[in-house]
């Protein structure tokens, strides 16, 4: 899997011709990273369905509001910590040994614009990390109190994550998917697919749950204000 850079040093990136002369091979495997990405997550995803079964003032949330508050505190961990650590020192990256650092150097197996800083990576994940991170755990604090906004909340940062997942991967469409192994079962389909193609289900069925609620409201609404005309 590794390639030889014109400055002699191996890396498993593609395209095989690609210059990362800082670049220092991970001292964690795979399964480390995995692990310890799919752990915190599973954790928030625990503590979050915990909180949310307690009854509040307006009751309990239904298991669907439940599951998407979930999703949100996800989000604002891997939106604030993980993609909010590559907005700050991507630039350093490829020669850095720290854990978040070497996460972000596994990914890029699937996706080797993350070790190359590309321009269009630092932007999005920048917007990302600082945006849809503190948004997101505002949503969560939102539907755990009740608060009237949550679901322009829910709307603004699910359609903000939309946008963002459709251009990186159309963005790499455009370039040929010349940035991974094409069709490589672990770093093509599961690391550049499929954990990123949730980024585009997850939100699209949030954007229509919003849509229905911002809807059903506004139709309250209206009926009120006819009644009292």
């Amino acid at each position: 899997m590794d390639a030889t850079s014109a400055a002699g040093l191996l890396h498993p990136y593609w395209p095989r011709d690609l210059l990362i002369p800082t670049y220092v091979a991970n001292d964690r495997s795979m399964s480390e990273i995995l692990v310890f990405l799919f752990s915190v997550s599973g954790l928030f995803l625990l503590v979050t369905w915990l909180i949310t079964g307690q009854k509040g003032k307006t009751g309990r949330l239904g298991t669907w509001r439940r599951l998407a508050v979930c999703w949100f505190a996800v989000c604002g961990f891997i939106h604030g910590v993980i993609e909010g650590w590559f907005s700050m020192y991507y630039d350093i990256i490829p020669g850095d040994q720290s854990f978040l650092s070497q996460l972000w150097k596994e990914y890029s197996k699937g996706d080797s614009r993350y070790v190359t800083a590309d321009n269009f990576t630092v932007c999005m994940e920048t917007v990302t990390a600082w945006l849809w991170g503190p948004f997101s755990f505002w949503a969560v604090f939102a539907f755990l109190t009740n608060k009237p906004y949550r679901f322009v909340l829910q709307l603004i940062i699910s359609l903000g994550q939309l946008y963002g997942v459709v251009l990186y991967f159309y963005t790499e469409h455009r370039d040929g998917y010349a940035h991974s192994e094409l069709g490589h079962p672990i770093y093509f389909w599961f690391y550049f697919v499929f954990m990123n193609v949730l980024w585009t289900i997850i939100p699209l069925v949030l954007i229509v749950d919003a849509w229905r609620q911002m809807s059903a409201a506004q139709t309250q609404s209206d009926s009120k204000k006819s009644k009292r005309n």
